[in-house]
């Protein structure tokens, strides 16, 4: 336990007027009041108000913050009472521990309503004075230090808390380094497994390529006392929990991070953060699509910084920030930076916002609200992004997860609403069905009567509510027709391996597959609930498992009526193996489209012309022409290796173009020939790893819709 003298040195350190005597008297009182409690580690409870205290003075703040830590469980957990502290510490304090108390006794992770009114009494407290919180999370971050000693269970309920509530509290507070810490150690409960398995390749890729960090810090250092620029630089391996969120929010495994390592700049003065960023611009190339100047358009909580993103030692992609030093204090310490002393006064940071007028506004916003539920959605709405909150014409807010649809908010608000929307308007403005909505937005959605689900809302809808009321209405309403293109899908994917599908070979799949009898097995193929593989493969896995004879080109789509034609949309290109829709065009057929297709939204209100097509199940051959652009450095040999790759991957390029040259980077457009969009993403992955490759992505061109 830190002993008292070194604690006010601590203080000291940042603030040579503190109140020296107060401070120990604070100290002295508490661990009075705490005698005789221990932790469950089996240390002295006293050790964790001083630990807390501790923790704030990294933040630099004031003395009665620091009182209030010692002090920060003596109303809750001993006989200390509200009128003593006041009458030994003042009111200040006194009014800090007490709120103190009062956020510790809110219980959270409680149900919705109760956890509302919760949320109400917290950010009513903070409007009072934003130490509370402050107090409250070193409180919190103490806690997940030492949450070993915690049983199992214990260790699971704070984590999540921690994970839900706490850390995205510190985040929308500016206070970055807080948030990453409280993420990794819930995360260190939460998914150990997933957390070990990220330390180790990072041991595994120290040993491969060396001490990178330091080699990387010399080479920057390096060019800027060359261009005579006066500023530190630091590296620093990035947070297991923070690569592992990369990993699954792109989908991509650890060896394609191109960035686990982050590297600062930090400049003396403000100009210098440019003159730094052509230094580092003029020594590497710069990454295209990677930089962002939030300097010039700070983020809404002060953050200011430069991040751009360069192909540095090695080829091997490095992420700078570049910011000077008060724009650092900033980042690092947020809602901190406007509390905290120096030289024993208030620091004055210019780039500092005041939390305070945040936290005040959503309180005033919200004080007279009666409903807690929309209230508890108007405060996640401002403190979380792993979430979208849109509202209704009429003020209502509904809760969907990110990527969610106009599709996904009908259904949220009714059952009814979903199934008769014909359109919607995000903010006024008439939108497609699949358009992803954001943060704040106002969604109307329009319906028409005698509208029915279709089965091409599968693909758009995001939400199990809305895609379990698609599939029911589907069921009910459309049976016949499912039932009948699912009998077409079956007797193409049983001829397929030579056989037929039968009255008694479609009874025995729906049997093992737990359905009631072949027509549901058939509706639920028609619905693309189920796959006619599924179907093969569970009553012939032998024969399934063999490749068999490449199915016809002119076969390849499956529910076209007798001798309609059909050819692919080349605004989109689509793959066998996505999901597609056909749009009838006269004297052209059917047109064949990817569902997540632009062009579909002007066809929205034409459903007569919509049809329900799949690909055929087997081995496709490689004709499906699909464009992909991608930036390559311009250096010898780079493009005779990116055809190579290709190659590698039996594909053939049929067409290839430069869309853009630039004195360090050439941007291509090539036409590649592909079976499926597996095929698809073997020869997208094989150029991505590519180190002289910046970015590969799918080309799609709308201009190129069909007449």
């Amino acid at each position: 336990m830190i002993e008292v003298d070194d604690l006010i040195q601590l203080v000291r350190n940042y603030n040579p007027n503190t109140d020296e005597a107060k401070i120990a008297e604070a100290y002295d009182y508490g661990r009075a009041m705490h005698k005789g409690q221990l932790r469950q580690s089996g240390e002295e409870y006293f050790s964790h108000p001083v630990a807390v205290a501790a923790i704030l003075t990294e933040q630099q703040l004031d003395d009665a913050t620091i009182i209030t830590a010692l002090l920060h469980d003596t109303i809750e957990d001993t006989k200390a009472t509200y009128s003593e502290i006041q009458e030994k510490f003042g009111k200040e304090v006194a009014e800090l521990v007490d709120g103190v108390t009062k956020l510790t006794n809110l219980q959270l992770s409680s149900s919705e309503t109760k956890q509302a009114e919760n949320f109400r009494k917290l950010f009513m407290a903070m409007s009072k004075d934003m130490r509370v919180i402050l107090i409250k999370l070193a409180d919190r971050l103490h806690n997940m230090r030492t949450i070993k000693a915690m049983r199992p269970e214990k260790q699971a309920q704070k984590a999540r808390e921690t994970m839900d509530i706490f850390a995205p509290l510190a985040g929308r507070m500016g206070m970055q380094w807080m948030r990453e810490e409280l993420e990794d150690l819930a995360f260190r409960v939460l998914n150990p497994d997933a957390r070990n398995s990220i330390i180790r390749r990072f041991v595994m890729l120290q040993r491969e390529t060396g001490d990178v960090i330091h080699k990387i810090t010399h080479d920057i250092r390096a060019e800027l006392e060359a261009e005579g620029i006066d500023a530190d630089v630091y590296g620093r391996a990035k947070k297991p929990y923070s690569i592992w969120r990369k990993m699954e929010e792109k989908g991509i495994g650890f060896s394609r991070l191109s960035d686990i390592y982050g590297f600062r700049v930090i400049t003396r003065y403000d100009a210098d953060c440019y003159r730094v960023l052509g230094a580092i611009h003029r020594r590497w190339r710069a990454v295209p699509d990677r930089f962002k100047d939030y300097i010039s358009q700070p983020k809404s909580n002060g953050y200011r910084s430069i991040h751009t993103t360069v192909s540095g030692r090695d080829a091997k992609r490095v992420e700078v920030q570049i910011r000077s030093r008060q724009m650092h204090d900033v980042a690092e310490s947020g809602v901190a930076a406007h509390w905290s002393y120096r030289d024993g006064v208030r620091a004055e940071n210019p780039f500092a916002v005041d939390p305070a007028r945040w936290i005040s506004a959503l309180a005033e916003r919200f004080a007279n609200a009666e409903d807690h539920d929309e209230f508890l959605e108007h405060v996640k709405l401002e403190m979380y992004s792993d979430q979208v909150f849109c509202f209704t014409p009429k003020g209502a807010v509904e809760k969907l997860p990110r990527g969610a649809t106009p599709l996904d908010f009908a259904y949220a608000i009714h059952t009814r609403i979903g199934d008769s929307c014909v359109g919607a308007k995000v903010d006024g403005i008439r939108v497609p069905l699949w358009t992803r909505l954001k943060n704040g937005q106002s969604v109307e959605i329009i319906t028409a009567e005698g509208q029915r689900p279709q089965a091409t809302w599968l693909d758009i809808a995001v939400t199990g509510r809305a895609k379990a009321a698609i599939r029911r209405s589907l069921r009910e309403e459309d049976r016949d027709r499912f039932i009948k293109l699912g009998r077409e899908l079956a007797r193409v994917a049983f001829e397929h391996i030579g056989k037929r599908a039968t009255e008694k070979t479609l009874q025995r799949a729906a049997t093992q597959l737990g359905l009631a009898n072949s027509s549901e097995l058939l509706a639920r193929l028609g619905s693309a609930e189920l796959s006619a593989r599924d179907a093969v493969t569970t009553v012939y896995p032998e024969l399934a498992a063999s490749t068999g004879d490449e199915i016809d080109a002119r076969r390849a789509v499956v529910g076209l009526s007798p001798g309609q034609s059909f050819h692919r949309a080349k605004c989109c290109q689509p793959v066998p193996g996505e999901r597609i829709v056909g749009i009838t065009y006269r004297g052209e057929g059917v047109v064949v489209h990817g569902i997540d297709c632009p062009v579909l939204s002007e066809y929205e209100e034409q459903s007569e012309r919509w049809v329900d097509l799949h690909w055929n199940s087997g081995r496709h051959p490689a004709v499906h022409t699909v464009t992909i652009s991608v930036t390559i450095t311009n250096d010898a040999g780079v493009l005779g290796r990116i055809c190579t790759l290709i190659g590698e991957q039996r594909a053939n390029i049929s067409d290839m173009h430069f869309s853009d040259r630039k004195s360090d980077f050439y941007k291509l457009l090539i036409d590649v020939d592909l079976r499926d969009a597996e095929h698809l993403h073997m020869v997208i992955n094989a150029l991505d790893v590519e180190e002289n490759v910046a970015s590969v992505k799918r080309y799609r061109d709308q201009s190129r819709k069909p007449a």
